[in-house]
């Protein structure tokens, strides 16, 4: 008899070890073999739970998504003001595990499998339209152009998201990355956070 519990253990196992064996690996080329292996679980297993490496990783992305909702919404509780909100959805984009290597390289290989798979489209539209959401109401009081506004920074963060993924300068430098973004929204909206 199974345990209670592990079912939600080992699908977390194969998420996680997705996003690494991406990250290592720098590309989708990976197996469900090679990633069950390095959850523990075997590749019978990952395909009960996922069905096929397409929907193994659209859960991964979904994880990734969901630690990035967390974040931005602890970062917007604290914030005090519109241009303080802003500054968290940035610290939120850059912050924890959202900007490392194994991230980033599973962001890239979204982008790219987004363009053929309707699964991964629609869910990439839905990141991108919370955001743009997201930036635009805490700009609002901010500037005449708000929408604007957001379409910029949100090009931007994924922009340097892509930048990162494409050069080899090492572990991503999240605070440069912020301070980028931190500049652009300085010159936008004429405050500081």
């Amino acid at each position: 008899m199974p345990r209670i519990g592990m079912m939600a253990q080992r699908k977390d196992a194969l998420v996680n070890a997705t996003i690494h064996e991406i990250g290592r690996k720098g590309s989708l080329d990976v197996t469900m073999g090679q990633i069950a292996s390095a959850a523990g679980v075997s590749s019978a297993l990952a395909h009960h739970y996922f069905g096929s490496k397409d929907e193994l990783f659209l859960a991964a992305m979904r994880a990734i998504l969901s630690e990035f909702g967390r974040e931005a919404r602890q970062a917007l509780g604290e914030a005090q003001t519109p241009r303080a909100r802003l500054s968290a959805l940035v610290q939120a984009s850059f912050g924890g595990r959202n900007f490392q290597p194994e991230v980033v390289a599973a962001w890239l290989n979204f982008y790219v499998l987004a363009q053929t798979q309707v699964q991964a489209a629609r869910l990439l539209r839905v990141y991108q339209q919370r955001l743009v959401t997201n930036l635009t109401h805490a700009a609002r009081p901010l500037c005449d152009d708000p929408v604007a506004l957001a379409r910029t920074a949100a090009a931007l963060i994924d922009g340097l998201y892509i930048r990162h993924a494409l050069t080899e300068a090492g572990p991503p430098d999240a605070s440069a990355a912020i301070a980028t973004l931190e500049r652009y929204l300085d010159l936008a909206t004429g405050q500081r956070p």
